[in-house]
């Protein structure tokens, strides 16, 4: 992954555990730590609901902020399509 204006990028990568259509996608990234992304809703909206284990190196507050970035960049690229 990296920055639009390319400040810094780092590599990223996990093996899905459980997927389920519409509903579910879950992974452990090469660290070991897990992601649990649960999609629900009906009519025209849609919560996507994401859980993560944080890791030690970057306060919680700003990895949040990037968790929130990707699921706000998601939901944008979506919406276009």
């Amino acid at each position: 992954m990296a920055a639009k204006d390319c400040s810094f990028s780092f590599d990223f990568e996990g093996v899905y555990s459980n997927v389920k259509e519409h509903a579910l996608i879950e992974y452990a990234m090469a660290d070991g730590r897990t992601v649990k992304i649960e999609f629900g809703g009906n009519d025209n909206t849609t919560e996507v609901v994401e859980e993560f284990v944080p890791e030690s190196q970057n306060p919680i507050e700003m990895q949040r902020g990037g968790w929130q970035a990707i699921l706000d960049n998601f939901k944008k690229y979506v919406e276009a399509n």
